[in-house]
Parts: structure tokens; sequence; C-alpha cells
């Protein structure tokens, strides 16, 4: 099983005959390429000891005091991250996904570590029926938020020439039309209270870059990315502002304990990252924070790319 970003698991075994052994022979192949072409830098000093990750939160306390903010996927993960962060500043939290026994474990964690109540709201973003339910419940609890990250995504790895129609329909369903079913929802509801909001669409690098053997996924962000630059210039008069994260290589525990459990990947992912190190999920949640503030107010239809890392040309793009 592969999950990543705590949307939609996925049995790449059961949905591609001979998985097992093509992802395996896959990730070996991969594995050689990336160590081939970062060679050079990997002989270089260890540079990651002049570039450590700041621990703690980076904006004042109470940036956030009597906002909310709703955040998809928040249950795990980079979700769960940022979720801690805005509530450490302050925020109201709401995060939704479909499990709801983790997302009330993750609330309640955070909330006894913040101080600030965290609700939960179970919501399947491929549903439109369901983001609009979920968007009442969150109405009745906290009103409409001042703050929407659409984090929750599912990936899985396969090359293209096995890709059926429900793979690519199940991906797509949950990063793209997910996407957009939330943020057209909670944008009309807040046009039609004139109320100003800041969405934040969490990607990737290879929404721009393109990557081989996540291919649903690499298209949905890149449509991801081109819904919300077309709604920084269509709902700025509204007082919206849409802003995207690409993410380089982050460390949360259920991508890298699938898709890399011997570390092999992770290393040869160093060698071609300029700081010499993966970003943490702290440093994206404080990005994330800062991108969704009044500090950043003349911040639209920006991308900011985390932890970039060089691409060399071997024969395919790298970015899972």
């Amino acid at each position: 099983m592969i999950r990543i970003k705590g949307e939609q698991v996925l049995n790449n075994m059961a949905v591609f005959p001979r998985g097992a052994k093509l992802f395996s022979a896959m990730r070996t192949s991969l594995h050689r390429s990336w160590l081939h072409s970062s060679a050079v830098l990997q002989s270089g000093p260890p540079q990651s000891a002049f570039f450590p990750p700041a621990e703690g939160v980076m904006l004042p306390t109470g940036t956030f005091k009597d906002r909310v903010a709703f955040i998809t996927g928040g249950g795990t993960g980079l979700g769960r991250a940022m979720t801690t962060t805005l509530s450490q500043l302050g925020a109201q939290c709401v995060i939704a996904s479909r499990k709801l026994d983790v997302l009330q474990q993750t609330a309640e964690e955070i909330s006894s570590q913040t101080g600030n109540k965290v609700h939960v709201v179970q919501c399947d973003v491929k549903d439109p029926e369901a983001v609009s339910r979920c968007v009442d419940q969150m109405e009745s609890l906290t009103g409409l938020p001042d703050v929407i990250i659409n984090n929750a995504a599912g990936n899985f790895v396969c090359p293209s020439e096995r890709l059926s129609p429900n793979g690519w329909k199940s991906i797509t369903d949950i990063v793209l039309n997910g996407t957009a079913f939330v943020t057209l929802e909670l944008g009309k509801r807040l046009i039609q209270s004139q109320k100003g909001a800041s969405f934040l669409a969490i990607t990737t690098i290879y929404a721009e870059s393109g990557s081989g053997f996540v291919v649903p996924s690499a298209s949905a962000k890149a449509g991801v990315e081109a819904l919300y630059k077309s709604l920084a210039a269509e709902w700025g008069r509204y007082g919206h502002r849409f802003n995207i994260i690409q993410p380089g290589p982050i460390r949360t525990k259920g991508a890298f304990s699938r898709l890399d459990p011997t570390g092999a990947f992770e290393k040869a992912m160093i060698g071609r990252i300029p700081t010499g190190r993966l970003g943490t999920p702290s440093e994206i949640a404080n990005l994330a924070a800062y991108m969704s503030s009044n500090y950043a107010t003349w911040m639209s239809g920006a991308v900011s790319l985390d932890s970039f890392y060089i691409r060399v040309q071997t024969g395919f793009r790298s970015g899972f």
C-alpha cells in the first residue's frame, strides 16, 4: 500500500499486475540514475551543517488570533504540521479528511499542546455533496474561514503504460477535482458573505517540471496551479488571495516508509539538494503560515518552491 499526504490509499500491487516485481525494478533503476547524476555534488563538503532547520514558530504569537483556518488532509503529515503551527499562532482550526478517528486523535493532541480548540469535520473531497455538507458543518461550528489550505492528495508510483483509467481517475478526483470542489464551494459562500480569505494549495515541484511514474499526480497538481493562478486574477476583487507551495522532498513517515524503506532514495536526493538536506514539515508549516497571514497580503497568484533541488537530465524527470 502506498499513501501520500493522507487523503487516499491505493493498492499499487492490486491495480497493476506484477506490480511488486515491476516496482522493485523501477526503483532500482531510478536509484542508479539519481546516484549517477549526483555523484559530483555528493563528493562535496557536508554543507547541511551550514543550513540546520530552525525550530519553533516563525511568526509572532497571536498572528492568527480570532481567525479560522480550514485544512484538508489535516490529520497527518504536512496537514498536521500546518494545523499545529496555525493553532500555536492563535487560529481556531478545522481539519477535514475521510478518516474521522485519525482527525479526532490529531485534534485532541494539538489542542492539548496549543490550548486552542481544533474542530474535526469528516469529508471526502472527491464528492461535491460531501464538500457542501462539510462546509455547512464548519459554518455552524466556526463560521466561514479566513484561511483555506487545500492539502489533501493521493499518489502512487506506476509506469504510465500500465496506468488504468481507474488509477488516473482516483488521483485526479482527489487532487484536482477535490481542490476545485472545496475552493469553489467556499469561494462562492465567502463572496456572498462579502468576506475575504487566503487560499493556499500544496502542490509539488513536479507540477511544473513533470515527472515520470507519477503522471496523474503531476497532471492534477499542474491543474491545481492553473486554477489558483486563474482565481487570483478573477477573485482578487472579492478580497481573496490564492497562492501555492511546491514542496520538494519532505520527510514524512507515511511517504518515506513506503517509497524509500532502505534510505537509498533519500541519499540520492540529498546529493542533488544545494543545502544538502531534506526539508521538514515544520518549515513547510512556517512558510504556509506566513503566506496565509496579513504579513503577505501583497502575495497572490504566487508559487513558492520549498526545498528546491537541482534537476539533472538523466533521460527522465524525477520528482517524487
